[in-house]
């Protein structure tokens, strides 16, 4: 079976990006502005930040949210994250927000993010934050 993803127009996609930049939406007010249904599921530790209903289809996005200042060594990813990440494949999102300096700052997505289980005993994993950005694509 063919997996179709549903493509955005650069429209709806600049629309989106800015509510964030330059209304002052927090990305959950932008999404749910846009038909989304986020529910924040950070608190709950269950191996990502935001829950994501997508609009007419009523399926899932799960979205881990990790932010660093541009030029960073590394993002710190738990075990519980990378797991998920293996378990949904299809609907796991590595939302990367990279720092720019001062109040700018730009979003990343990186689908199917991870390839392995960590070790027994791993709670966490250091990826190198440039490579990450390097198989990242701007949100659609």
């Amino acid at each position: 079976m063919v997996k179709i993803r549903k493509q955005y127009t650069a429209e709806f996609k600049q629309e989106a990006v800015g509510l964030v930049t330059e209304h002052g939406y927090s990305y959950a007010e932008a999404g749910r502005s846009l038909g989304f249904e986020p529910v924040d599921r950070e608190m709950e530790k269950l191996g990502y930040d935001i829950e994501s209903r997508i609009p007419n289809s009523g399926r899932l996005r799960f979205i881990e949210v990790k932010g660093r200042i541009s030029g960073a060594a590394t993002i710190t990813v738990t075990r519980n994250e990378i797991l998920y990440s293996l378990n949904q494949p299809e609907q796991f999102i590595l939302a990367i927000v990279e720092f720019l300096g001062g109040e700018d700052h730009k979003v990343h997505y990186l689908r199917q993010p991870f390839n392995k289980e960590p070790d027994f005993g791993v709670t966490s994993v250091n990826y190198y934050f440039s490579e990450l950005l390097g198989r990242a694509v701007s949100p659609r």
